[in-house]
């Protein structure tokens, strides 16, 4: 009898510090199996007609609607968009195409008129309006302390 308790005592024994080395080497895997997903966007600026902060919300959602476009940032004032995307996922003329379908002009694709008939009345922008415009620089003779 002695020596069947003494068998199962070494069984058991084995079987446990097995199973602690199995735990330590399946932890050792775990961490050896990071992976590192970094994401490179392209980043793009161009122009798009519109008002106010309706159009804002209006274009930014249609331009975060591409699959692979990471943000985006409409300029109310300088009637221009900031957009970082996937280029593996997406192009510039897909964002384009989304922001006109919405309703909007952007500089390489005309506003859908359906959609721009169905813009409220203060995102029914004029269709000459200038895009991209940039920051008005102060007139030096305004700038003069001595005067």
């Amino acid at each position: 009898m002695k020596k069947v308790m003494l068998s199962l005592v070494i069984i058991a024994s084995i079987g446990f510090t097995a199973c602690k080395n199995q735990t330590e080497n399946n932890t050792e895997t775990s961490h050896s199996i990071e992976q590192v997903n970094e994401i490179t966007a392209t980043e793009t600026t161009f122009g798009v007609r519109g008002n106010c902060g309706m159009c804002k919300k209006t274009i930014e959602k249609a331009a975060n609607s591409v699959e692979g476009v990471i943000s985006a940032n409409w300029n109310v004032d300088l009637k221009k968009i900031e957009v970082a995307y996937e280029a593996s996922k997406t192009d510039e003329m897909a964002i384009h195409n989304a922001i006109a379908a919405s309703g909007y002009d952007t500089e390489k694709a005309a506003g859908s008129e359906t959609a721009y008939n169905e813009l409220p009345s203060c995102c029914q922008y004029d269709h000459e309006m200038q895009m991209s415009l940039e920051l008005p620089l102060k007139n030096s003779e305004d700038n003069n302390p001595h005067e």
